[in-house]
This record gives C-alpha cells, sequence and structure tokens, in this order.
C-alpha cells in the first residue's frame, strides 16, 4: 500500500536549519508530483512547496520563498524540504503529500529559542 514516511523534524533556534525528508513506497514515485504542507496550532493547513514529477518545476509560498528549497531524488523515492533562516512562525506540523491523494503522518517542526 501506499507509505509516506516523513523524518527529519525537531527543535532549532531561529535562524537555524532542518531537512525534512519524504520516503514513499506502493506507488510509482517518478511519475507523481509532490508537496509539503504544514499546519500551526489553531490554522489551517496551508501549502508551503511543491515539486512536479521530474524535479523540475518548484513553486514555493511567499512566506518561505527563498529559504525554503523542495528537492527529490527519484531513485531513492524520497522527497526533502531544506528549510533555511528558520523563523517561529514556521513552527508547524510538516506533512508530505503525494498528488494521487496521499498523505504522510506529519513531523514537528519548532522553532523557538
Amino acid at each position: 500500500q501506499v507509505q509516506l514516511v516523513e523524518s527529519g523534524g525537531g527543535l532549532v533556534q531561529p535562524g537555524g536549519s532542518l531537512r525534512l525528508s519524504c520516503a514513499a513506497s506502493g506507488f510509482t514515485f517518478s511519475a507523481t508530483a509532490m508537496r509539503w504542507y504544514r499546519q500551526a496550532p489553531g490554522k489551517e493547513r496551508e501549502l508551503v512547496a511543491s515539486i512536479t514529477s521530474t524535479g523540475g518545476y518548484t513553486n514555493y509560498a511567499d512566506s518561505v520563498k527563498g529559504r525554503f528549497t523542495i528537492s527529490r531524488d527519484n531513485y531513492k523515492n524520497t522527497v526533502y524540504l531544506q528549510m533555511n533562516s528558520l523563523k517561529p512562525e514556521d513552527t508547524a506540523v510538516y506533512y508530505c503529500y503525494a498528488a494521487r491523494g496521499s498523505w504522510g503522518q506529519g513531523t514537528q517542526v519548532t522553532v523557538s529559542s
């Protein structure tokens, strides 16, 4: 069955960096666009970044543009989210999403001093 397993979350100080990973299985990863979403407490889930199946096109929310980078490795069936210059407002649960309707379980990112 389809599985998306996120990892790499944690506690980081403002200005720090984290790299999230999402390992995919159970579907043709190399043919599937992928996205990262996040949901902060009391807020709706929002789209953070997306990447096409080949990795040739990426898109970002204005709030993370220039700080976050989405990438993928179709040999490892993994999508990544490199997050730099983290801010307290980036604190959220981050979810991996496969554009076939499948979600990961989420990984907590907390930005705090």
